[in-house]
């Protein structure tokens, strides 16, 4: 009789979809990033009305739970509920949003940050084919590739980045969109969800015909003069500029920039 009531219960808290996740069941799971060194993240939980609920949230249609956030203390690791309630309505988590975010120059004078997001959704059900996949261990993984694209800005053509993350499936293909993918609800209690990103081996100019491949790097066209914030090569292979590195070295090939520190023009 007893086995009946308790198989009966968890039936039925299931069907609900609400905090109850299960009888017994972690309300939580784990998210883990792997990154390269000088990167970070943020993140944001976004949690609907459960499956079901009929409720609304006051002036919003959705809430959420931030980590990471400037004036926030980092963590390493976020652990994130499947279910919570808020204005006495039940919600379930709905979406996962990671802003991956690379520094460059943390030690140097001048520094700066690029970012791109990944994410995963969260459903009460979904197809086999859509669904991400859990080891023996109890962690599921998903893959990317960040890489940084240079560019320079300003008079004196600064040397700045732009951070473009892409989906990598297991066997290290890079695909196209975002890192992402999807869980259940029921799948996510009491796991570990890694995302694992790499850096790609080479950087590449941000804008085409600005920047042209020689032994060593590339080299800046200089356009119509120092001035001239786009400068695209428009076929002059021959006139180049200089560009200032971030310990304001003053270079002529990028990243194999050789010389030493001066001041420029």
């Amino acid at each position: 009789m007893r086995g009946s009531l308790r198989w009966a219960t968890l039936g039925s808290c299931l069907a609900l979809t609400l905090g109850c996740s299960a009888v017994g069941k972690p309300n939580s799971f784990t998210f883990v990033p792997d990154f390269p060194a000088d990167f970070t993240y943020e993140l944001k939980a976004i949690y609907l009305p459960a499956q079901g609920e009929t409720c609304t949230l006051p002036v919003k249609r959705d809430f959420w739970v931030s980590f990471n956030k400037p004036g926030m203390e980092y963590i390493s690791t976020a652990e994130i509920e499947l279910y919570r309630t808020e204005s006495e309505c039940p919600l379930a988590l709905n979406h996962v949003e990671i802003k991956i975010i690379g520094v460059i120059g943390r030690d140097e004078k001048r520094s700066y940050s690029g970012y791109d997001y990944a994410s995963f959704a969260v459903r009460p059900e979904l197809l086999e084919r859509q669904m991400g996949t859990f080891g023996d261990d109890g962690a599921g993984e998903f893959f990317g590739e960040c890489q940084w694209l240079f560019r320079t800005v300003g008079p004196k053509r600064y040397i700045t980045k732009i951070l473009t993350c892409k989906k990598m499936d297991e066997q290290g293909n890079v695909r196209r969109g975002r890192p992402s993918t999807a869980y259940t609800l029921t799948q996510l209690s009491g796991k570990t969800v890694r995302l694992k990103v790499k850096l790609a081996d080479e950087e590449k100019p941000a804008f085409g015909d600005t920047w042209v491949k020689v032994p060593g790097g590339w080299k800046r066209c200089m356009g119509k003069g120092f001035e001239d914030q786009d400068a695209f090569c428009f076929g002059n292979y021959e006139d180049f500029s200089t560009f200032k590195m971030l310990d304001e070295r003053v270079c002529t090939i990028y990243p194999g920039c050789t010389e030493n520190k001066e001041e420029t023009q």
